[in-house]
C-alpha cells in the first residue's frame, strides 16, 4: 500500500538508510490510576525482542510512504494517520524543512497486538530520519511523546522502566540473557478499548533490582503483574488459551500478556528451548502467530542500505 506514490528514486544505494523497529514487551505493567485527561499513570518494565519491522528511507523529490510486508494490509487505508507518516512530518517541521523522503515500512509484526508495533515504527522513523537528514533537533523527545505513550521508550530501544503515561523513561541495568516466545491468537485488540475496561485501583510495583540470570528475572517478574490482563480477557477470551499453552511448556519460566494484548510471551532460559517451544506451539495451533526471539541487549542501529527496501 502506497500513499502517495513515491517519486522516482534517482540515487545511488549508499544514500539510503534503514533501521529496525523491534517488538516491545511489557515484562510487567502496573496501571496506577486513571487521570482527569483520560490517560493512565503507569509503571512498567519494557524490553525489546529481535523480531522487528523495518523502516527504510531513500532520497526523493517529495514525501512518499509505502507499507509492505505480511502485516501491511492490517494498517488500514488512512496513511496520513499512520505513525510513521506523522513522525516524518513532525520531524521535518522541527527541522524547518520539507519532508522529502521515500519512506517504506516493512510490516512484519501484528497490528494492535500489545507489542508496540505502531510506536516502534514511529520511533524507528525518527531514528532513521535524524540520520538521513543529518540533524537531531531540540524537541525530539517532546515529539516522540506526542506521537504516543510508548514512543519515548521505543526511541531509546533498550530495557527501561517507564512511568507517568509513558514519557518518563528510566534506565535499568542490562537484563540477563534470555529468550521469549511471542504468541498472538490472531485477534486485533485496540489499546483504548482495554484501558476503558480497567477497573482499578492500582498499586505500584516493588523497586526493580537487577536479576543475575533468566530464572531470577522470572522470579522478579512474578512479584509483579500486568494489570490489563483481566480487561483484555473480557474482550479476547482466546488470551487465556494462549497463556495456558505457554505455561504448559516444561521449560517456560513465566507466561504473561504484553501491554494491552492480545500478544502474550513466554520467558525461556535460552534461544534453543524457546525455538523448540515455538515449533510445538505453532504445530498445535496453526492459526496463531508464533515466533521465538531473543531479548535485545542494545538499541537498533541505523545503517546504510540499498536503494530498495528489504524483502518482507
Amino acid at each position: 500500500m502506497t500513499y502517495p506514490p513515491p517519486p522516482p528514486r534517482a540515487h545511488s544505494p549508499g544514500q539510503a538508510f534503514e533501521t529496525e523497529a523491534p517488538a516491545k514487551l511489557n515484562l510487567y505493567l502496573h496501571v496506577l490510576a486513571r487521570r482527569p485527561d483520560g490517560y493512565h499513570d503507569l509503571a512498567s518494565l519494557v524490553a525489546f525482542a529481535d523480531l522487528a519491522d523495518t523502516v527504510h528511507a531513500a532520497p526523493a523529490a517529495a514525501f512518499g510512504f509505502a507499507a509492505t510486508g505480511p502485516m501491511a494490509a492490517a494498517l488500514g487505508e488512512d496513511m496520513e494517520a499512520n505513525l510513521c507518516v506523522r513522525a516524518a512530518r513532525g520531524l521535518a517541521a522541527l527541522l524547518g524543512r520539507e519532508p522529502a523522503v521515500a519512506l517504506t515500512l516493512v510490516k512484519r509484526l501484528p497490528v494492535a497486538s500489545g507489542i508496540g508495533g505502531g510506536s516502534a515504527d514511529a520511533a524507528a522513523t525518527l531514528r532513521v530520519l535524524t540520520r538521513f537528514w543529518g540533524a537531531e533537533p531540540e524537541g525530539l523527545a517532546e515529539l516522540a511523546a506526542s506521537l504516543g505513550a510508548d514512543v519515548p521508550a521505543c526511541l531509546r530501544g533498550v530495557a527501561a522502566e517507564i512511568f507517568s503515561i509513558g514519557e518518563e523513561v528510566r534506565p535499568v541495568p542490562p537484563l540477563p540473557a534470555a529468550a521469549v516466545v511471542l504468541v498472538n491468537p490472531g485477534v486485533p485488540l485496540p489499546t483504548a478499548r482495554v484501558f476503558r475496561e480497567w477497573g482499578g485501583p492500582g498499586t505500584p510495583p516493588p523497586p526493580w533490582l537487577a536479576p543475575p540470570h533468566a530464572a531470577a528475572l522470572a522470579a522478579s517478574l512474578m512479584k509483579r503483574r500486568n494489570d490489563l490482563t483481566e480487561a483484555a480477557l473480557k474482550q479476547v477470551p482466546e488470551i487465556a488459551e494462549v497463556l495456558a499453552a505457554l505455561s504448559a511448556r516444561p521449560d517456560c519460566l513465566l507466561a504473561r500478556m504484553s501491554g494491552s494484548g492480545a500478544t502474550c510471551f513466554g520467558l525461556f532460559e535460552n534461544a534453543d528451548v524457546a525455538a523448540a517451544a515455538a515449533e510445538v506451539m505453532q504445530a498445535t495451533h496453526p492459526t496463531w502467530w508464533v515466533r521465538a526471539a531473543r531479548l535485545l541487549e542494545s538499541p537498533p542501529a541505523v545503517r546504510l542500505a540499498g536503494a530498495e527496501p528489504p524483502a518482507a
